[in-house]
């Protein structure tokens, strides 16, 4: 067979070839200079008629490239291919799909159980079965070593141990200087000859692939090599190390990552040899099965946008291979670096939708990212995926219109893919016109040769518009059409993608209306007009290669070599040389590591980094070196101005890592930039209307109001000048471009530009009218789904306002903080994000300052309230509650509610574990004016934090009165900032509009409660449910709920609970109303939104003077982290949901400093304080999961490696209790064991329940193991001997211990769930479907921020 080569002599070398194996799709360009493109498309998966499609692309490359035909079975010639660049999803979904290399892990003794544990919290706060992803190594192993850090970095006067030449004046051989520059101190050296026995035994079990990851080894590598060097002088084939992969800080991900590599690596290495024995001669540097003396470069696309040779190729940092080259694509061809105007990527495909950015001339970067619930620590680009593309589904559930996260995937796909599929995003635009059966590819059915099925579409979508007219019950006259219905479902998707497009740009201090849109991905062009329009950008960009980008951007990217070190080293004048000379030494290793790939000295280039952060904060910055000089600290305060809105001009400026990016330098642009090919357009003027003979056909396409004749043009039949004014389609065989009404499109030489028109709103694919008939008469499903992601974005929106401008660590980096939007009455309409203990408890907050200030408020007052009897949980959590006017009428409220770290009280953090009065708690704030007629009192806020608690006995006032102000300040700012995003919402639907769906979307929510308790009443024939449980103490918490099965309400009766105790378990109302509205959401399997509607239902009724119902001084603090958990387990037993949890939060707190109690002077220290996991509850088909955090909280626990550096502690141990659950046919969760051993002498206390009272079991379900305070003490008998006794501190406590005493904690596990006699059951959990999503950047790091706090 011969190919047309148009009269060109075959090419004979010199052949380029870039390739993207994604998902669903393998995208290939083929390049050489005398010759244009040569683009593939092909199936990823196609065994029938090929075994692997890159391979296949490169054979079909070279046939087209020669002339002349390959047999799929010849191996390839590699003197013709100069270059393979490869972007891979094998690493990906070995991941995804648990089907790595059988791995070990070796860690420090102790901490076996750090990866089961992680960072103790559950990945979703609503799912009673806990799913948490599965470790992937097989077996552990731990080493009897232990290193500390000598220093801390809270030390009240900064002490630093002097060691002289890496060895101290009294030669203490345990005594070196870590990597980072901190004194680190060798506890206990490796036994090697017992490392030897258990790593042979590893060998001997079959294992071959091993991790690394020993305490502190990021400073003090040199036990981890020992390690290494034993296994692989036993014949481990690949050996990890986390300190050489990654010298970051912290010991769960770090040795997540080295686990990560282990596990990825070896089929990673694995697919590369079976690629290469397709070619006949050698690839890459080393020749990757062949010859060494090869001439073909092999390079893959790594996760941070660079390339790499073949054999530095690891799994590690392959996660994101594919979607990097999408990145690099686009910033390549759509950023000038002279305009500077900064880019968002919208990738959108069929399986996934991602979405970057690309501004200021480089690539943006995370360093700790979650795929697949890995938690990795390795440079990736900050790529967010925000949806599961085409294949998101469809539902209609409790009256909304809801899209994904669930994916049909490659198979069975959608609907329309002839597999028997559910309705997707790709199905809705097919029905509606926007996706042309004609230019998509005809791979579908038994033969694969068939083009879409749009009858099985129209089918499908014509059974969903019957269900829901008839679920809605509206008016023959008003029935949804099934376009309507199909059009719903693409707005509602929109809206859901733009949330955090807009997050990912804010988050950072952009506004993303200053930025062009760069759209990419089989169907991104279908939804990109939409996505501009609801972010407020005027142009879009899409590359004539924007459906094979990412394969693009592999021929475009350039080979990349990270090298970094960790520091801990002040910035300052005499510090810079310091880095110059670090910065030295690293660029030489890059420099080397390029060299022996190939590169020149001359074509190499730098970026230079260090990472730095303020004393006394987390929150870390990647400051790249300035243009002129080496002011990084300049640098540094501008980025921080910039992203936080504030800098503390007093504090210290910490680096932590210093960081070189060696970039060889591989390929340059040829074409000309976006703004030089408009530039040009400009000044000829010669932008045409498009000819009318290049349109191909006409179309009915439906947009917003109906179908429009629609014409249609192929792409290649347009010229470069060519305007094509909206409604259009555009498309050739791999795209499908949507041109809406009232936006233009231009055809450029590499673009086809996209301008939104921004004068007319009629072709503004979001809107709903204020004035449409529908909207002013009823609720419309697809209007209220969409109110509902804008009230939630609204919530959201206030609270990275919040963080921005806030400055303790609560609020800024733990962000220990809720924002949420009221109706005019009070009643919650939003909230985010959801912390279970203010679901409830901040509309009642509102609902009782809304009764107090009614008529006295004006526009610009703002109340600040935190008494437990006007809303408030416990003192910490502060309120502060804006009105908004629309003539002279309050319309809505919004407020926030941030934890302040202290409020004065009688001991430091003002959360005293044996207070007995609430005044004992700090400052207690009924309800004042914070803001009077837009003025800021600060001296009466001033007076009620510093001064009033000040006047108790024992008691100080804030301890932090500067940051109580600057934190009351963002609140106040947040929600002026949701003020004006409501009165934005109101500009565009009307008041009218507005008030009705914050109204109808708590009553959709009360639907869906309504529902349950029906099914409820069903499941009991209508019994009363009760249950009964006991705090510690004894006193009892009684519930009765009685359901009535024809409307669906009930009434929570807590008569029967104990009296107001004397002491600090006491819970305010408001509380349970949040342990009441958390477990009615936990019993609803979907999501659905949560608001006032919730309650609507249930009548709560809680005996006043009651332990739930306290008097106005009752102390507080231990009833809203201990008692809500009580309460949500009886609630649970009462509805025979699951077995109880631990019941129990376990904080712990420790520290030095605060009032001299003889003086009454302040002393400077430290405090510290934390929350530890447990087990959770077995369930009907479901076993507790071991070592979490269960219902009111969900709390992250401090990394050990950090804690140590800042604190005077080390941890001994952090481990499963086994055994600690409760027997049954599901098994309850364990609890864990951590052993903390102090330093120096700290008063320690321990706030605590289920130290009597058993998690109890159901069902026939056995109950769990109580849990137990040990303090370890050190007794000395007098002559020089020590020994150790053991004391139990019960369940509350306080002691002042010395330095070697430790305090152990044994948490309680959960109970179990049936008879222990049955046969075990199969465990029916259910993994978050978000998992499954490839890129989990920095919107997902501030969401699991925000979940876990």
């Amino acid at each position: 067979m011969s190919y047309d080569l148009n009269g060109a002599a075959p090419v004979t070398g010199g052949i380029k070839i870039a390739i993207d194996r994604g998902g669903t799709f393998t995208d290939c360009i083929g390049s050489h200079p005398d010759r244009p493109d040569v683009v593939i498309k092909l199936l990823s998966v196609d065994p029938s008629n090929y075994e692997d499609a890159p391979r296949e692309a490169i054979r079909r490359v070279l046939e087209a490239y020669t002339g002349r035909q390959i047999s799929r079975d010849a191996k390839l010639d590699t003197s013709l291919i100069e270059s393979i660049r490869m972007g891979t999803t094998v690493a990906t979904n070995a991941l995804l799909e648990r089907k790595g290399q059988k791995c070990a892990l070796v860690t420090t003794k102790g901490f076996g159980d750090c990866l089961v544990i992680g960072n103790q919290s559950r990945p979703k706060i609503f799912d009673i079965a806990i799913h948490k992803p599965d470790v992937l190594y097989e077996k552990v192993i731990e080493i009897d070593e232990r290193v500390t850090l000598e220093d801390y970095t809270e030390h009240p006067e900064k002490f630093k141990t002097q060691v002289v030449n890496n060895n101290n004046n009294n030669d203490d051989d345990d005594l070196l200087i870590g990597l980072s520059g901190e004194v680190v101190r060798i506890l206990k050296r490796p036994d090697l000859i017992k490392v030897k026995e258990s790593i042979s035994q590893l060998y001997a079990d079959g294992y071959r692939s091993v991790a690394v990851c020993l305490t502190h080894s990021y400073t003090f590598p040199a036990h981890e090599m020992l390690v290494g060097e034993i296994a692989i002088e036993l014949g481990f084939q690949h050996v990890s190390l986390s300190s050489q992969l990654m010298p970051m800080i912290k010991l769960v991900p770090r040795a997540t990552s080295a686990t990560a590599d282990a596990y990825l690596t070896p089929e990673i290495k694995k697919y590369i040899a079976g690629f290469a024995k397709g070619f006949d001669a050698g690839l890459g540097r080393t020749g990757v099965a062949g010859n060494a003396d090869t001439t073909t470069r092999f390079e893959f696309m790594q996760s941070d946008g660079g390339l790499v040779d073949v054999a530095s190729f690891s799994g590690l940092r392959a996660i994101l291979s594919g979607p990097a080259g999408g990145v690099v694509g686009y910033a390549r061809t759509s950023y000038d670096a002279r305009t500077k105007i900064p880019v968002i990527g919208f990738d959108m495909g069929g399986t996934s939708t991602d979405v970057s950015r690309y501004g200021e001339g480089r690539y943006e970067h995370v360093f700790e990212t979650t795929t697949a619930g890995v938690t990795i620590q390795s440079p990736q680009l900050d790529i967010n995926t925000v949806a599961a593309g085409g294949g998101s589904q469809l539902f209609w559930r409790n009256g909304l219109f809801v899209v994904g996260p669930e994916s049909a995937g490659a198979h069975p796909g959608p609907a329309c893919y002839r597999k028997g599929g559910p309705l997707t995003v790709t199905d809705a635009n097919l029905l509606l016109g926007r996706l042309l059966p004609e230019f998509f590819p005809k791979i579908f059915g038994p033969n694969e040769n068939e083009e879409l099925d749009i009858s099985a579409t129209e089918k499908l979508f014509q059974d969903l518009t019957n269900e829901i007219n008839a679920e809605i019950g509206i008016s023959s006259s008003n029935k949804m059409t099934v376009d309507e219905v199909a059009y719903g479902f693409i707005k509602v998707a929109n809206e859901a993608m733009t949330r955090p497009i807009r997050a990912l740009t804010e988050a950072k201090g952009y506004d993303t209306s200053n930025h062009r849109l760069a759209t990419f991905g089989g169907a991104g062009g279908q939804h990109a007009v939409a996505i501009a329009q609801a972010l407020g950008i005027k142009q879009i960009l899409i590359h004539k290669y924007s459906s094979v980008l990412s394969a693009y951007g592999m021929a475009l990217a350039d080979v990349v070599q990270e090298v970094q070190e960790p520091s801990s080293v002040v910035f300052t004048e005499s510090s810079r040389t310091v880095f110059v000379n670090r910065f030295s030494e690293l660029k030489f290793k890059a420099t080397k590591s390029l060299q022996d790939q190939g590169f020149q000295s001359d074509h190499v280039e730098f970026e230079l980094y260090l990472n730095m952060r303020y004393q006394g904060t987390e929150s870390a910055l990647m400051i790249i070196k300035p243009e002129s000089g080496w002011d990084f600290k300049k640098s540094f305060v501008d980025q921080h101005l910039q992203e936080f809105g504030f800098t503390l001009p007093d504090r210290d400026v910490i680096v932590d890592d210093v960081r070189v990016r060696g970039i060889g330098k591989s390929f340059q642009l040829s074409e000309p930039s976006v703004d030089e090919q408009l530039q040009k357009f400009a000044i000829n003027q010669n932008r045409k209307k498009v000819d009318e003979s290049k349109r191909m056909s006409t179309k009915k396409i439906y947009f917003e109001g109906g179908r429009y004749d629609t014409p249609v043009y192929k792409i290649e039949h347009l010229e470069i000048g060519d305007k094509v004014s909206g409604p259009a389609i555009l498309a050739d065989g791999t795209q499908t471009i949507v041109v809406a009404p009232k936006t233009t499109a231009v055809i450029l030489e590499t673009h086809v530009i996209i301008n939104i028109d921004d004068d007319d709103d009629d072709g503004n694919e979001n809107l709903v009218k204020a004035n449409d008939a529908k909207s002013q008469s009823q609720v419309d499903p697809i209007t209220l789904s969409i109110f509902g992601h804008r009230f939630m974005a609204i919530a959201e929106q206030m609270g990275r306002a919040l963080q921005k401008t806030s400055v303790s660590t609560n609020v800024k980096e733990r962000l220990d903080y809720s924002c949420a939007l009221f109706d005019a009455n009070g009643g919650l309409v939003a909230n985010a994000p959801h912390l279970p203990v203010h679901l409830g408890s901040m509309s009642t907050a509102v609902r009782t300052q809304a009764a107090l200030w009614k008529g006295k408020l004006k526009n610009g007052d703002v109340i600040v309230s935190n008494h437990p009897q006007f809303g408030g949980t416990h003192l910490p959590d502060i309120t502060v509650i804006t009105p908004a006017f629309h003539e002279d009428k309050i319309v809505f409220y919004v407020a926030s509610r941030a934890h302040h770290a202290d409020i004065g009280g009688i001991l430091p953090g003002s959360m005293p574990p044996n207070s007995r009065e609430l005044f004992q708690e700090g400052a207690a704030i009924k309800s004042e004016k914070l803001v009077s007629k837009g003025k800021f009192n600060e001296e009466q806020i001033t007076k009620l934090l510093l001064h009033e608690p000040a006047k108790y006995p024992g008691c100080s006032g804030t301890r932090c009165l500067p940051d109580n102000i600057n934190d009351l300040k963002a609140q106040v700012a947040a929600n002026q900032k949701g003020i004006n995003l409501i009165d934005a919402l109101i500009a565009e639907y009307g008041q009218i509009v507005v008030q009705r769906y914050m109204i109808a979307i708590q009553e959709n929510a009360e639907l869906s409660v309504r529902n349950l308790l029906k099914q409820v009443s069903h499941r009991f024939d209508g019994k009363l449910l009760q249950a009964t449980d006991y705090m510690d103490d004894g006193s009892p918490i009684s519930l009765t709920i009685n359901i009535n099965g024809d409307d669906g309400t009930a009434v929570f009766d807590f008569a029967g609970t104990g009296p107001e105790v004397y002491g600090n378990t006491n819970a305010p109302e408001a509380v349970t109303y949040s342990a009441i509205i958390y477990c009615l959401r936990c019993l609803i399997t979907d999501d659905i939104p949560l608001n006032q509607g919730c309650l609507r239902p249930v009548e709560v009724r809680i005996p006043k003077g009651s332990f739930l119902s306290p008097s106005g001084s009752a102390a507080v603090v231990g009833g809203n982290v201990l008692t809500s958990q009580r309460v949500t387990d009886v609630i649970f037993k009462a509805f025979q949901a699951c077995a109880a949890s631990q019941g129990d939060c376990n904080n712990l707190t420790f520290g030095i400093g605060g009032k001299d109690e003889h003086t009454g002077e302040q002393v400077r220290g430290w405090g510290y304080y934390e929350t530890i996991a447990g087990g959770s509850g077995a369930g009907p088909n479901w076993h507790g999961t071991s070592g979490v955090h269960t219902h009111m909280t969900n709390t992250r626990i401090t990394d050990a490696e950090i804690f140590e550096r800042r604190y005077p502690v080390l941890l001994r141990e952090f481990s499963i209790r086994p055994g600690s659950g409760g027997a049954g046919q599901f098994v309850g969760g364990d609890g864990v064991i951590r052993d903390i051993e102090f330093r120096v002498p700290v008063q320690c206390s321990i706030l605590s329940e289920r130290r009597v009272y058993h998690p109890y079991g159901l069902a026939g379900g056995q109950d769990a193991s109580c849990g137990l305070n040990v303090w370890v003490r050190q007794v000395d008998d007098g002559q020089g001997h020590k020994s150790e006794r053991r004391v139990n501190l019960g369940g509350k406590n306080t002691a002042v211990m010395k330095a070697g005493d430790r305090v152990v904690i044994h948490t309680p596990g959960g109970g179990g769930y049936g008879n222990v006699q049955a046969e075990p059951g199969v465990d029916g959990r259910k993994q978050d479907a978000r998992n499954h999503w490839r890129a989990q950047g920095s919107v997902s790091i501030y969401t699991s921020t925000q979940e876990t706090n």
